[in-house]
């Protein structure tokens, strides 16, 4: 029986030297497939820059429906404390004004709502009260495509349709520079 050396006995190594170009790859396959989750704030359609002074004219304070947050997260609306739960109804019926009142907007078209909030406003008070206000939007849009198409408003609606509600109830908000803790005005 020969003898065998040790050059003669298979070695046990592993190659690696192609193990890199693997992870490297696979690394790339999961960098490329993997979706990343963008944070969605809200969808707010900013006007464009103007380096013209803007013309300050003198709004009708009927038109406005004006919504102060405070640093203790307390609502003012029209100089009157309201609560949350109450925003989006008297929002609703500030716009639509069915009653024809003189202390509410002479139309939809008219009314302006002005928010302004205090910069110690909690964030999550201040999107639970836009929210309300996009609300009371959303569902002036609803009713009134219930009544002229016969069907809920949505993104699915002929954009003809969609543009013909919004013009009739345009969304007017506008959001005024925060005040410092506790300032007034």
């Amino acid at each position: 029986m020969a003898k065998t050396n040790s050059r003669d006995r298979m070695s046990n190594e592993i190659n690696a030297g192609s193990m890199a170009d693997i992870a490297f790859l696979l690394l790339i396959f999961f960098l490329v497939t993997t979706t990343i989750a963008e944070d969605k704030g809200i969808l707010v359609k900013l006007p464009p820059w103007s380096d013209e002074e803007p013309d300050i004219t003198r709004l009708k304070e009927r038109n406005v429906y004006s919504v102060l947050v405070n640093a203790q997260n307390q609502l003012l609306v029209r100089e009157e404390p309201m609560r949350l739960a109450n925003l989006r109804e008297n929002a609703k019926e500030f716009i639509s004004n069915p009653r024809r009142m003189e202390n509410m907007a002479e139309s939809p078209k008219n009314a302006i709502i002005s928010l302004k909030n205090d910069r110690g406003t909690n964030y999550e008070t201040y999107l639970a009260v836009y929210n309300e206000l996009k609300g009371a939007y959303d569902e002036l849009w609803d009713e009134l495509s219930r009544k002229r198409y016969g069907e809920p408003y949505s993104e699915e609606m002929p954009y003809a349709q969609r543009k013909a509600i919004k013009s009739e109830i345009p969304m007017v908000l506008s959001e005024a520079e925060p005040t410092n803790f506790g300032e007034e005005k």
